[in-house]
C-alpha cells in the first residue's frame, strides 16, 4: 500500500513537471513568432550581427551540471550529518534516505526551471520584439518610397538566412538571463539554507554574490552582443530570480530543520511543578 502511494506521487510529479514545461516544448518546437514590423528610422535594430560571447549550449553545459552537482552532495552530506550514528545493518534505509532527499532537491529544480523557461518562450513567441541586430540579417527589400514619412513597414521581405531571421524576432524577454538568473539565485538560496555553520559567515554571502555576479554577466553579455536590448535582459533576471524565490519557499522544504536537528520540546511550567519522587507526586507550594 505504502509503495503504490509513493509511486503514484513520483507519477504526479512527473505529470506536474511535463504540464510546466509544455509551452517550452510546444513554442521551441513550432518556433513560430508573432511578426512584427520595424520602422525605417529606428536605431535600436540597426546593429551589426555579432557571434555570441557565451552560447545557450555553453550556458546550459555548464550551470544545469554545476547545479546539480551542489544539489546532490549538498544533499548527501546534509543526510550524512542527520545520521551521524548510522548502523552497518541500517544501510537500505540510509540510501533511502539520500534518495529521498536528492529526489525532493533536484524535483524542486527541474520543476522550477520548466516553469521559468515556459514564461520566457510564452513572452518571446506572442510579443515578437525584434532584436537589436534584426536588419543586419533581415536585409530587406525596401522600395524607395518604403521609408518616406515614417511609415511603419509590416511586410517587408528578408533577403537574409531565415532561420537568423527567424531568430532575431525573439527579442522579449532574454532567455540567457532568466535561464541564469533563476539557477544562480535558486543555488544562492540553497546555500543560505543549507549552510549555516559558524566558520560560513563570510564564506556563504562571498559564495552568493560569485554566483549573483556570474547571472548579471551572462546578461550584460547578452547587450553587449547586441542580441538583446537592456530591457529584455533587465525583465529575465527580474523573471528568473522571481521563480527561483518562489519555488524555494514554496515548492521546496530547504528552510524547514530537519527532524534530526529540531530541539527536544522544553518542559512546560507546569510540569516542573509536579515531579514524581519514590512513586509519589511532589507538590510545590509558593
Amino acid at each position: 500500500m505504502f509503495e503504490t502511494e509513493q509511486i503514484l506521487l513520483v507519477l504526479l510529479d512527473i505529470l506536474c513537471l511535463g504540464l510546466a514545461g509544455l509551452p517550452f516544448a510546444i513554442l521551441t518546437s513550432q518556433h513560430n513568432t508573432f511578426k512584427r514590423g520595424f520602422f525605417c528610422s529606428d536605431d535600436s535594430i540597426r546593429y551589426p550581427f555579432k557571434e555570441d560571447t557565451i552560447s545557450y549550449q555553453l550556458l546550459g553545459g555548464v550551470m544545469i551540471p554545476f547545479t546539480l552537482i551542489v544539489l546532490v552532495c549538498g544533499e548527501c552530506l546534509l543526510v550524512t550529518q542527520s545520521h551521524p550514528n548510522q548502523q552497518v545493518n541500517s544501510q537500505s534505509s540510509l540510501l533511502c534516505c539520500y534518495l529521498r532527499a536528492i529526489y525532493k532537491a533536484l524535483g524542486s529544480f527541474v520543476f522550477g526551471l520548466a516553469m521559468s523557461q515556459s514564461l520566457t518562450d510564452i513572452a518571446k513567441y506572442s510579443i515578437g520584439r525584434l532584436r537589436p541586430h534584426f536588419l543586419a540579417v533581415c536585409q530587406p527589400a525596401l522600395g524607395p518610397d518604403d521609408c518616406i514619412s515614417g511609415r511603419y513597414i509590416e511586410n517587408a521581405t528578408c533577403m537574409g538566412d531565415e532561420s537568423l531571421v527567424n531568430e532575431a524576432r525573439v527579442s522579449f524577454y532574454s532567455g540567457h538571463s532568466s535561464f541564469s538568473m533563476y539557477c544562480m539565485v535558486f543555488l544562492a538560496l540553497y546555500l543560505q539554507a543549507r549552510l549555516q555553520k559558524k566558520w560560513a559567515r563570510l564564506l556563504r554571502p562571498m559564495l552568493q554574490f560569485f554566483l549573483i555576479s556570474a547571472s548579471v554577466y551572462v546578461g550584460l553579455t547578452r547587450v553587449s552582443d547586441y542580441m538583446h536590448h537592456w530591457s529584455d535582459v533587465l525583465t529575465g533576471l527580474l523573471q528568473g530570480a522571481l521563480v527561483a524565490v518562489l519555488i524555494v519557499f514554496f515548492v521546496s522544504d530547504f528552510f524547514k530543520k530537519p527532524a534530526a536537528f529540531q530541539k527536544e520540546p522544553e518542559l512546560s511550567q507546569s510540569s516542573l511543578q509536579e515531579t514524581p519522587v519514590n512513586g509519589n507526586h511532589y507538590h510545590s507550594t509558593h
